[in-house]
């Protein structure tokens, strides 16, 4: 993984990086692609919990007591910003099962290009909960930035956003709203287009999905 300016971690693995090419093909199927989402996501999912909190238990062995280190999945919470992220989601569930679930419901308003929310629903308490907001496409920033405002309401204990796929665009945005927040790709883009897309991108990730392009 490179770490660069801005809190910004690139997931490089060579395994991500085939998986993420692949998914770029224009022709791949929407069972294809879905499963590529999910096995890249859980394959970020390893880095993003490299720091997650352990704590030691006693555990009996075949052979003999000794002590291994466990996480505590219900102080995870994994915030899907609906519909795409559900994809990202699926994936880092298989990593830990045991994680609580959050939804924001957004969308972008086409005219003003402004993220507007139509659902919102946390866990109780996030005071005590480490939160991982996900994303496929990190573009324009107005949707990751509207989530975090958001979530910052509920006063997390702390805040990580993930995304397959960002560009120069995207991180400016995030990071100027919330610089503390650090985020976690796969891939950085060259740029966005007329309409907020990302290029070279992946296209509109929820209809890809979904298979409602």
């Amino acid at each position: 993984m490179t770490v660069q300016g801005g809190g910004v971690h690139v997931v490089d693995h060579p395994l991500v990086a085939h998986k993420i090419t692949l998914m770029r093909r224009k022709d791949a199927s929407t069972n294809s692609f879905r499963r590529l989402v999910r096995e890249v996501s859980a394959m970020m999912a390893y880095e993003v919990l490299r720091d997650v909190a352990v704590q030691d238990i006693e555990v009996q062995t075949p052979m003999e007591t000794t002590t291994g280190s466990v996480m505590d999945g219900k102080k995870l919470v994994f915030v899907s910003i609906l519909r795409a992220g559900t994809g990202i989601l699926d994936g880092m569930l298989d990593v830990v099962p045991s994680a609580r679930v959050g939804h924001i419901g957004l969308y972008r308003d086409p005219k003003i290009r402004v993220a507007v929310e139509y659902y919102f629903k946390m866990p109780g308490d996030l005071r005590e909960r480490d939160v991982v907001v996900v994303d496929p496409l990190l573009a324009t920033g107005s949707s990751a930035v509207a989530a975090v405002d958001r979530l910052r309401e509920c006063h997390p204990k702390s805040i990580k956003f993930v995304c397959l796929l960002t560009c120069p665009e995207g991180i400016a945005a995030m990071t100027r709203a919330h610089p503390d927040v650090p985020i976690y790709t796969a891939a950085i883009d060259r740029e966005l287009d007329e309409r907020g897309y990302i290029l070279p991108g992946l296209g509109d990730v929820g209809d890809r999905i979904f298979g409602t392009k």
